[in-house]
């Protein structure tokens, strides 16, 4: 039997960070969505208790560093499954981007061996599970739109915002989000933005007001490290886009666009910044 798991990207609406925690970590406001841009599994299992994992992407880990395969042997592990899993990854979401590929591959690897191995886990108890690999996969579980507390794994579900396109553009560098949370400074941050707000946008489906109070405090650290993520968002802007914010760490940045017809020109633009600039719908 083989089982299939969609792995789709998250954007952040709006990302704030309130504190440093006595863990550690940052405590954290986000709001964040899914889009139309997928990673996709296939899991089936093998005879011996092993985990295999093949890519059609040269490059990214197939070994203990993948997240895959970490939640493959965190389930074996506490579900006492003897059996292996051969898993396929087929790779379409930018790694170390700020859209949660990683995450969200995990998370599908979740998903889809509860089903494979009748495990019968109930959603809450993945999502326990998840945040013990991640920050972001409790979240990409359960997918649709949430605001995110804690560090990210404390989940209110949201309505979906108002449908719309979301050009997606990647410039040529890798952004550690450890090394960003790394350089905050929490209580240098003056201008916070507010998850109330943008949850009233969301609920209240105003489009103009959901890009109006877009916005994430990381870009102040990211930006500094990498000018050419601020040339991006400027070219977004002057090539028509609603709103535009960079995604998490970064350092790919978003735009969102009401009309179909702006769409070819945005995209057709930005591919003289990058290669890697995607066209999708938000996922609702």
């Amino acid at each position: 039997m083989k089982i299939y798991e969609k792995a789709p990207a998250k954007i952040n609406l709006m990302l704030d960070v309130l504190h440093k925690r006595s863990d550690g970590y940052h405590e954290v406001e986000m709001i964040m969505t899914m889009v139309d841009l997928a990673d996709r599994l296939e899991m089936s299992e093998l005879p011996r208790d092993s985990i295999i994992i093949s890519s059609q992407a040269g490059y990214i880990p197939l070994d203990e560093k993948n997240l895959a395969f970490q939640a493959a042997r965190l389930i074996k592990e506490r579900y006492n499954v003897r059996t292996g899993v051969y898993i396929h990854l087929d790779k379409k979401i930018p790694v170390a981007a700020g859209l949660a590929g990683g995450s969200s591959d995990a998370a599908a690897a979740l998903r889809g061996l509860n089903r494979l191995w009748r495990l019968g886990i109930p959603d809450a108890e993945l999502r326990e599970l998840g945040a013990e690999l991640g920050s972001d996969v409790p979240f990409c579980i359960t997918g649709g739109t949430a605001l995110a507390s804690g560090r990210g794994e404390m989940l209110t579900p949201l309505p979906n915002p108002p449908q719309c396109w979301v050009i997606l553009a990647k410039p040529p560098i890798n952004v550690s989000t450890a090394e960003v949370y790394g350089r905050v400074r929490a209580d240098q941050i003056t201008v916070h933005p507010s998850a109330r707000r943008m949850e009233e946008a969301i609920r209240n489906q105003s489009f103009a007001s959901v890009c109006h109070e877009l916005g994430n405090v990381l870009e102040d650290v990211t930006l500094k490290l990498h000018p050419e993520v601020q040339q991006l968002k400027d070219a977004m802007l002057r090539l028509g886009a609603d709103g535009v914010l960079m995604s998490g760490s970064g350092p790919t940045v978003f735009g969102l666009v009401s009309k179909e017809s702006k769409v070819a020109r945005i995209y057709n633009g930005l591919r003289g910044f990058c290669k890697e600039v995607y066209a999708v719908r938000l996922l609702t």
